[in-house]
């Protein structure tokens, strides 16, 4: 896999994993500071164990808005959200946290990442695709050399 690797053509975990150290290490995401208290949505019973649960938050987010441009904070409440537990009952679907999602676009919007779509929502901007496209390039360096 040379020039034309994208964000599609590699795995996605691995994908987020590392643009998610990308932002950590640049250290221009503006993360907020009531992060470490946070939960990710109102069914989940406790925060993330991962201290940098928002990097890859904003690197899903990214991801996602790569592969399906025009989305917006409620489009991705939906889709980061998940069964709220009951008790007894069944469980039913619950939006994730608009808080976090909003937050990650903001500071994504910042880096240049994102921008504003006229249809509404968001999509990743040509700064952004250059860069996300490169950091799958490096991704997919780093799965041939591991196969090999």
């Amino acid at each position: 896999m040379a020039g034309g690797v994208t964000v599609k053509d590699v795995n996605s975990h691995a994908f987020v994993k590392a643009y998610a150290a990308h932002l950590k290490k640049s250290g221009k995401l503006p993360v907020p500071e009531w992060t470490e208290y946070a939960k990710t949505g109102s069914f989940k019973e406790l925060s993330p164990y991962d201290p940098d649960w928002f990097y890859v938050r904003a690197a899903a987010i990214a991801r996602h808005l790569y592969i399906r441009p025009d989305a917006g904070v409620g489009a991705l409440r939906t889709v980061y959200g998940g069964p709220k537990r009951r008790g007894t009952r069944p469980t039913h679907h619950a939006k994730a946290s608009g808080s976090v999602i909003r937050k990650a676009i903001q500071g994504l919007e910042q880096l240049n990442i994102l921008e504003k779509s006229a249809d509404g929502g968001r999509r990743v901007s040509r700064a952004g695709q250059r860069e996300l496209d490169r950091i799958a390039a490096q991704v997919a360096k780093q799965q041939v050399e591991a196969s090999a």
